[in-house]
């Protein structure tokens, strides 16, 4: 029987060092970009219960770890505000002394080498949680759409690399290309979160972003996990908008879009291995059902093995250093 055997993919698994010569994907630390919840004040460094290892920072604190991080070659970072005040229209999001602002102008002094990138959306900042502008219980999208634009500006003022518009509103991205442009910022990138899907993924971020809607979900604007076809839709008004990266989340649950994506356009590919997908590691790696490493690094290939250009992950520390310890 085994004499007759012609095809042998056995041969190149028989040493490691044959598997990592022919290796097609590799995992790099430049691949990552890490996500900060930035908050008001100085000196805050406080653990989030909701994320294993993950911090709540004030502007100085978040350019320590920036340092830290960008030491271990993870060269990009998103940051994510949590507001002293908030109020039905998020006005305090385009505060040019709000965390967000303070932090870039923070980070980019300490380490100006690091791509600094900033989630735009209302959520973090309205007293109801959701991403728009209310009409009643309906968030209103082109009345959401000035404010977010405003809120973008901010943060190019204040010295950001990268503005990354997530809260799905129709128009959005031409609506913060338009403003960016026209206050001399044209040379500033979009990221934007094309195809963001409504699901289960996100308990942990809304918990610690407090950003959970304070009435029913978000289902409206977000995308339905059902539909397949539709990410491609929003992926071409995205790029025909003006936006210069595009990004599929959550990343794990979702790899046949990204695949769908990579396939579809030659565009620079984000993918958000959301607070869910990372909870979900660390809580099997505690019970011992997992080990942390091995599932980690597993679970990021997979994403760039998909056609992810880059990857935002909490993880991003802890696999810059397991990355490291491999080279």
């Amino acid at each position: 029987m085994s004499a007759e055997l012609v095809a042998r993919p056995r041969r190149l698994r028989s040493s490691s060092a044959i598997r990592e010569m022919l290796r097609e994907v590799v995992l790099r630390p430049s691949d990552f970009m890490y996500p900060l919840f930035v908050v008001p004040g100085s000196g805050v460094k406080k653990p989030i219960d909701a994320l294993e290892g993950q911090f709540h920072l004030s502007a100085d604190e978040a350019a320590k770890m920036a340092a830290d991080v960008f030491a271990l070659g993870v060269k990009s970072i998103i940051l994510f505000g949590l507001p002293a005040e908030k109020d039905p229209a998020g006005a305090s999001g385009a505060d040019p002394h709000g965390p967000v602002q303070s932090a870039i102008r923070a980070i980019k002094k300490a380490v100006p080498e690091m791509v600094v990138a900033t989630d735009v959306c209302l959520c973090e900042y309205t007293d109801h949680g959701h991403c728009g502008i209310l009409d009643g219980q309906t968030v209103d999208n082109d009345a959401t759409l000035p404010h977010l634009a405003r809120q973008a500006l901010s943060h190019a003022q204040a010295g950001a690399d990268m503005i990354a518009p997530s809260d799905m509103m129709d128009g959005r991205v031409g609506a913060i290309r338009s403003l960016l442009d026209q206050e001399g910022f044209s040379h500033i990138p979009i990221m934007a979160y094309s195809v963001k899907y409504a699901g289960a993924f996100y308990g942990p971020f809304r918990d610690a972003a407090g950003s959970a809607p304070q009435f029913g979900d978000r289902r409206s604007y977000q995308m339905d996990p059902a539909r397949r076809r539709e990410a491609l839709i929003e992926v071409d008004l995205d790029i025909a908008e003006g936006a210069d990266i595009v990004m599929v989340k959550p990343a794990g649950p979702y790899l046949d879009i990204i695949r769908d994506v990579r396939e579809h356009c030659d565009m620079p590919l984000a993918a958000y291995q959301v607070s869910g997908e990372y909870a979900m590691i660390m809580a099997a790696a505690r019970a011992g059902l997992m080990d942390e490493k091995a599932g980690a690094l597993e679970s990021l290939l997979s994403i760039k093995r998909a056609g992810a250009d880059i990857i935002i992950t909490y993880m991003a520390p802890k696999a810059a250093k397991w990355l490291r310890e491999c080279s």
